[in-house]
């Protein structure tokens, strides 16, 4: 009956629909976008995962990471590393042998099955997040320096990569990918399949994100974010609440990586640089933090924005993008869902004062005649 009532209330039936329209329009893009556009659409919806797991840590839980382009990656170079030894066959990667190795690495042995670099595309992230996150959350450490260790981690890796050219293809990444369970990359047939992977994953991922921020742990994730040292005086750790939202926040950047690189055909360090990690805050900011609806219109509308930019301007389209992320803070502080959202209640406040002053004479004349 509970469940019933919440249905009834106009709010939520309005963001069902909304959701149920967005589904639909997902699911029958491919009757009217090309391939071309569809890949690209599969690609910004990949980043949609990306931006609703920094919406966690960063709009719900307060902990601005400029280091999920760290995990992004990652998740990319394990699934690029199973698809790379399909496309090599019995031979070594092309790379190991212009590079002189001449036997394939022992952590490479086991991307042989997919289903191992898919499960380690999430495992490995959440690993790493939750074990640097422990250490810098033991020592309390909050705000800007947070968001400069992550940073710092990102820039680390990615030299690193690219140091180890043996083994990583260095700057050039993993390329020449070309097929995917035995199935050709490049085929109209493979595409559309991996774009209604993606809209699968991201329709799990929202859901999981949605039930995460309305369980305790979101309620504890807001307290924390609000005041943590209430929420700690009342006995709960935020040490392990932090450290588990992180860790998720990171498995869900993975996830997106493995559904990059199919879709891509390509990784390479630049994709888990500084300014990608950036990127992916201005998604959020955009779209509006603390809404899971908003990060992932900010990841749509901001990519898409760019590729039309991209194309009309090729040579000042950063100016554009830059116009747009500028305009959007100083004019809705609380990005494009936060502003709709504050439309809502003074319409809502408005009618319901109209609603007051037209109900004022009835009560008076109700008054009234049980006065007389």
């Amino acid at each position: 009956m509970a469940a019933l009532a919440i249905l009834r209330q106009p709010k939520v039936r309005f963001w069902i629909t909304f959701l149920l329209i967005g589904a639909v329009l997902l699911i029958a893009a491919p009757l009217g976008l090309p391939v071309f556009r569809l890949n690209l659409l599969g690609k910004f919806l990949a980043y949609a995962i990306v931006a609703l797991g920094l919406d966690l840590i960063w709009g719900y839980g307060g902990m601005l990471s400029l280091g999920q382009g760290l995990f992004f990656g990652i998740g990319a170079y394990c699934m690029a590393m199973y698809l790379k030894l399909e496309a090599s066959g019995k031979s070594l990667p092309d790379f190991m042998d212009w590079s002189g190795v001449t036997k394939l690495p022992w952590f490479w042995q086991p991307f042989h099955s997919a289903p191992f670099a898919i499960v380690m595309a999430v495992v490995i992230p959440m690993a790493m997040a939750a074990g640097i996150g422990y250490l810098i959350f033991r020592s309390r450490v909050q705000g800007v320096y947070f968001s400069i260790i992550t940073q710092a981690l990102t820039m680390i890796v990615s030299i690193l990569l690219v140091g180890q050219q043996q083994v990583t293809g260095g700057t050039n990444g993993i390329t020449g990918l070309t097929t995917i369970f035995g199935h050709d990359l490049a085929g109209d047939d493979t595409q559309r399949g991996l774009y209604y992977v993606s809209v699968l994953a991201l329709g799990v991922t929202y859901l999981l994100c949605r039930w995460l921020v309305t369980s305790r742990l979101g309620r504890l994730l807001v307290a924390m974010r609000d005041d943590e040292n209430r929420v700690r005086f009342l006995g709960y750790n935020p040490i392990a609440l932090k450290t588990l939202i992180f860790a998720i926040s990171a498995g869900l950047a993975g996830l997106a990586g493995a559904l990059f690189v199919p879709q891509v055909g390509i990784i390479s360090p630049s994709a888990m640089a500084v300014a990608p990690s950036i990127e992916m805050v201005i998604w959020v900011a955009v779209g509006g933090r603390g809404t899971l609806v908003g990060a992932v219109l900010g990841a749509l509308l901001v990519n898409t924005a760019r590729t039309s930019f991209s194309e009309s301007y090729p040579d000042i389209w950063q100016y554009f993008q830059g116009a747009l992320f500028i305009g959007t803070v100083l004019l809705f502080p609380y990005g494009l869902v936060g502003f709709a959202k504050q439309l809502g209640e003074k319409w809502r406040a408005r009618r319901g004062g109209n609603l007051r002053f037209a109900s004022a004479p009835a009560e008076s004349a109700e008054r009234e005649a049980v006065g007389s």
